[in-house]
């Protein structure tokens, strides 16, 4: 299968994924860990890819995505950004929503 289609896939298959440095557990990054622990600190079950162990999609999704670095969240098939925008969200609460509704969504 083409690597742009495996990256369709996990991103069409999973509410909410984060493509990160290492796991949720171990992140391998200092970027990824603050991403993951947002995510995790959301309370909704959530899917990732090891960039690292998979090269492929580490040189091909920033290509699909237009958006050159990790981590990155997608939320209902969207893009939401990187670290940084993450944080933010979560910070002022908007993360935390748009991962409730669209795991809400894709529940109902």
């Amino acid at each position: 299968m083409d690597i742009i289609e495996t990256i369709k896939e996990q991103i069409a298959n999973n509410t909410v994924l984060l493509y990160m440095k290492g796991s949720p557990n171990a992140p391998q990054c200092g970027f990824s860990s603050k991403a993951a622990q947002a995510v995790m600190a959301c309370g909704e079950k959530f899917a990732y890819v090891d960039i690292l162990q998979n090269p492929e999609i580490r040189a091909n999704l920033p290509k699909y995505a237009n958006w050159p670095t990790f981590p990155q969240l997608w939320v209902g098939g969207e893009l939401v950004g990187g670290s940084d925008i993450m944080t933010e969200m979560f910070e002022n609460g908007e993360l935390q929503a748009l991962i409730k509704n669209a795991v809400q969504k894709a529940d109902a």
